[in-house]
């Protein structure tokens, strides 16, 4: 079978080179992929991920049995309504489902109608009111641009000056560009935040193992939101029970809820769940696998997974299971100085060339090959994931890694972990 990957970042390497294991997969291509992806698929570089026109062409002239699609825009954009148009088979929601993770009011209103527990919220799409609304409520609040902003596009306000510092950024400045035409402004829950992934044929939920995101910046949750600073997996504060009430409560009644409003969810439900001492609650949904969160699930996840995905997109999801590498693994994403704002690329990487160990896998994010050599490309450049006996191996191992790692003005979190050996 030849796939297609859309994408070019760590979590389309990671998604490569779990598909590249499968004896199924005669051939493996990445749109437009990056230098590193290349080492293990035929990239198209000169296509961009949300050039569907172009995509649909290349899936068709390759003779491609099954695209993948990574990121959260061509999703957005309609993707998968055009590629099956085509008769073309595509793993990931169509795009009226996809707007769970689009648009945030659209995810509250299934949530509200569908009694999917979630903090208390309002939705301005102008400034004044908005403004308004601030001088008035109770600190803390979280702002959000309702639309897709690669995981940077919320503020936690402590008070009414932040507040208005945040809607000006979002409306005014257009930080975020339209993605901040309209805001929420949301009730702040208190607790431990979680991601759950699960793969959905719109009928059948496999559940994938939990992973933690840390979206701060610095070392104990400090500074801006980020895409992700690191990931690790599993979480042994989180109970069964707690599980269990998240599979009932939210992820099976959103599948539900998508289904009774005509709008089927097939493809990877990704929630970020607080969990808060009145039960889980969601923060958000995300319509596609979560990046650093895919690196750190691939490092654990056993068995074929382009098995899973094609029975995911024949509505036969129930016929596969997956299992998980008992073992702890540990994700942490080397980033450019100045990140998430403005920073500088074209740094040579030093250390790529080292033996790190079976147990350490390096994911390109944010690379340039020239000549033979690494240069940075992005704002988060490099994912190192480690696995390891439990969580403080596979953080020794993943840390010990990136000391043979460096590049000007290189910075990473060195607490990765942090809640589960509290």
């Amino acid at each position: 079978m030849k796939v297609l990957v859309i994408g070019g970042g760590g979590r389309e390497h990671a998604l490569c080179r779990k598909l590249k294991q499968s004896s199924k997969v005669s051939k493996l291509f990445a749109a437009p992929g990056n230098d590193g992806i290349a080492q293990i698929a035929q990239c198209a570089p000169d296509i961009k991920a949300t050039d569907i026109d172009k995509l649909v062409n290349f899936a068709r002239d390759n003779g491609i049995d099954l695209t993948v699609v990574g990121p959260d825009d061509p999703l957005a954009l309609g993707i998968v309504d055009h590629f099956r148009k085509k008769k073309l088979r595509v793993y990931g929601p169509t795009g009226s489902a996809a707007r769970l993770e689009s648009s945030k009011g659209f995810a509250k209103d299934v949530m509200r109608r569908h009694a999917i527990p979630t903090a208390g919220h309002k939705i301005y799409d102008k400034p004044g009111p908005a403004s308004e609304y601030l001088k008035n409520c109770d600190y803390p609040v979280v702002i959000k641009a309702d639309g897709l902003a690669a995981g940077k596009g919320v503020t936690i306000c402590h008070d009414v000056d932040e507040g208005e510092a945040a809607v000006k950024e979002m409306m005014i400045v257009k930080r975020f560009g339209e993605a901040g035409r309209r805001v929420l402004i949301e009730d702040f829950l208190q607790g431990e935040e979680i991601s759950v992934h699960a793969i959905t044929d719109g009928r059948t939920i496999l559940s994938l193992c939990l992973a933690q995101d840390h979206k701060r910046a610095l070392d104990g949750d400090k500074g801006e939101n980020t895409g992700g600073m690191g990931t690790y997996s599993p979480l042994p504060q989180v109970s069964e029970e707690v599980q269990d009430q998240i599979q009932d409560e939210i992820m099976v009644r959103t599948v539900h809820a998508m289904n009774r409003d005509e709008t089927p969810f097939s493809g990877t439900l990704f929630v970020g769940v607080m969990l808060t001492k009145l039960g889980p609650k969601v923060i958000e949904y995300n319509a596609r696998f979560g990046d650093p969160e895919t690196q750190t699930i691939m490092a654990r996840m056993q068995g074929d997974l382009f098995d899973v995905l094609w029975a995911a997109t024949e509505g036969n999801l129930d016929s596969v299971d997956v299992e998980w590498d008992p073992r702890a693994a540990v994700t942490v994403v080397l980033a450019s100085g100045g990140y998430p704002r403005e920073f500088e690329k074209g740094y040579k990487i030093h250390g790529l060339e080292n033996d790190f160990g079976p147990d350490v896998t390096i994911y390109h994010a944010g690379t340039k090959r020239v000549g033979g050599e690494w240069f940075t490309n992005g704002g988060r450049v490099l994912n190192v994931t480690a696995l390891g006996t439990d969580l403080v191996d596979a953080r020794k191992k993943a840390y010990a890694a990136i000391e043979k790692i460096r590049f000007d003005k290189m910075f990473y979190r060195k607490d990765i972990g942090w809640r589960a050996l509290k």
